[in-house]
């Protein structure tokens, strides 16, 4: 009786595996398996996010030349106001893009 219930057992668990690895097994469908091309906004949002995280990645160096004494202070408070701005800039920017985003999810949903 114990062996039966173990072949049950076996077969079930072979036959839950194979439904959950059955998506992963099949070939996709050629439609599904597209990725469509950036719309103008979605450039132009990755192009503020790029230049944001430049402006940023510079901004850290800055900090990091300024407190390892490679940069004097006058240097530093000389450059960290442009820095900064470009930050402001480039946050500002996208701003109006995340909300038009957040926009097109909700009409779409």
């Amino acid at each position: 009786m114990t062996a039966v219930a173990l072949a049950v057992g076996a077969v079930l668990a072979c036959a839950c595996a194979l439904f959950v690895a059955l998506p992963f097994l099949r070939e996709p469908d050629p439609a599904e398996d597209r990725l469509d091309e950036p719309g103008a906004l979605e450039k132009r949002a990755l192009e503020l996010a790029e230049e944001k995280d430049r402006a940023l990645a510079a901004l850290k160096e800055l900090e990091f030349d300024h407190r390892t004494g490679k940069i004097s202070d006058e240097d530093y408070r000389e450059l960290i106001g442009p820095l900064r701005l470009r930050v402001a800039e480039a946050l500002r920017a996208l701003e109006p893009q995340a909300e038009s985003t957040e926009e097109r999810v909700r009409a779409t949903s």
